[in-house]
């Protein structure tokens, strides 16, 4: 029954195919809809997410706005690190100064950090080594720079270990470089950055106090945050304006959280759009079932019963709408296709959820909005169906 009911759906469908086209459209607006933008807000997620993994989840960035005649000194921070669930600590100052080399000016973003700076963040080493203890207490006149910053000081990123230039006219050796970043928001907050001894940047900057620091944390960054929070309102007189603590980790879960909602959002309204084709699809069955009043009266006369008719009907519906959908899909592969050439960086794919979401979606539609005429047409009394002329 259902095999002929579905050859019949068939051929109720190709014998009008502009009407069957026209039928299914809502649907496939509704399906590329519902997709593309599920997809692009999912693309783009997925990208930024990646983008702020890069500078690291598992870190803390603390800073001090008051130290209370308590400031904090480098001697300090062994102690500090010492806490349960503390990694590793160190100072993260910065100042923005001139470099030159030769013929070559520039600005750049000197930054004063320790040993520990490297791990914390996940750096990667190019060419020659990170900062050294002694460089930290001998305060060396050293630097590592960002392969950004070795470019543009020197128009090359070959052999520059062992090379002079000078940031605010004191002169420095190159000691090291690090590698490319590949992603672009960690490339963004490097830039021009070169990497200077705590103890020298401090001098430099004439603050000798730690005013910024990061932290690695051994486990949960949550359980990290709350003895900072307490090691830190100890010091500073349990006053918590004195300082700040930003947990890396819950900036990810609340853009997790914005960009959820923000999907939901439009995939919500990308589903009016469906439902308007579900509308459109009720409405051309309604015709299709007053078009073959005198075909129900046959089937019924000669022994259809009511489930089959209805079957034939459901069917019908269910196949325009799935039909819409996937036309909806292919097109909908087409349009990211487009996008992520045009974006580049970013790829924009059709996930196996949202195509699973589309084909459920689509197929109830497809099955509450030909449930009305199928009943309709199921009910037709055989004699009446067969003296209508149209």
């Amino acid at each position: 029954m259902i095999i002929q009911s579905v050859k019949m759906a068939w051929e109720a469908v190709t014998s009008n195919k502009m009407r069957s086209f026209l039928t299914m459209l809502g649907i496939i607006i509704g399906v590329t809809a519902l997709v593309v933008l599920v997809s692009l807000i999912s693309g783009a997620t997925n990208s930024i997410t990646g983008e702020v993994a890069a500078l690291g989840n598992d870190m803390l960035m603390v800073n001090v706005l008051d130290d209370k005649g308590a400031p904090l000194r480098l001697e300090d921070l062994p102690e500090l690190a010492s806490e349960k669930y503390v990694d590793q600590i160190s100072p993260s100052s910065s100042m923005t100064a001139a470099a030159k080399y030769q013929t070559t000016d520039t600005t750049v973003s000197v930054y004063g950090v320790t040993p520990a700076y490297y791990d914390i963040q996940g750096l990667e080493i190019e060419e020659g080594r990170f900062l050294k203890r002694a460089d930290i207490e001998n305060r060396s006149y050293v630097a590592v720079l960002s392969y950004d910053a070795a470019d543009e000081l020197f128009g090359t990123t070959n052999q520059v270990i062992g090379r002079h230039f000078t940031v605010d006219g004191r002169s420095f050796e190159v000691v090291g470089m690090l590698s490319q970043e590949e992603s672009m928001m960690a490339s963004m907050m490097s830039g021009f950055a070169v990497y200077v001894p705590f103890s020298v940047e401090s001098r430099m900057a004439g603050q000798p106090y730690i005013q910024s620091m990061c932290v690695s944390a051994t486990g949960k960054t949550d359980d990290a945050e709350k003895v900072m929070k307490e090691a830190l309102l100890k010091r500073f007189q349990n006053d918590e304006d004195a300082f700040s603590v930003i947990n890396m980790s819950s900036i990810s879960s609340a853009m997790a959280t914005i960009t959820d909602t923000l999907s939901l959002l439009l995939g919500s309204i990308a589903a009016i759009s469906l439902v308007v084709g579900g509308i459109g699809i009720m409405n051309i069955m309604l015709v299709s079932v007053t078009e073959r009043t005198r075909e129900i009266g046959i089937r019924k006369a000669i022994g259809a019963g009511h489930l089959s008719i209805m079957m034939q009907f459901l069917i019908e519906a269910l196949m325009l709408s799935l039909m819409g959908c996937a036309v909806g899909l292919a097109l909908s592969s087409g349009i990211l296709a487009v996008v992520s050439k045009i974006a580049g960086t970013i790829t924009f794919t059709m996930s196996g959820s949202v195509v699973m979401l589309s084909v459920c979606f689509s197929s109830a539609i497809g099955l509450i909005f030909g449930l009305y005429p199928a009943n309709k047409a199921a009910k037709k009394h055989p004699i009446e169906a067969l003296r209508y002329d149209g």
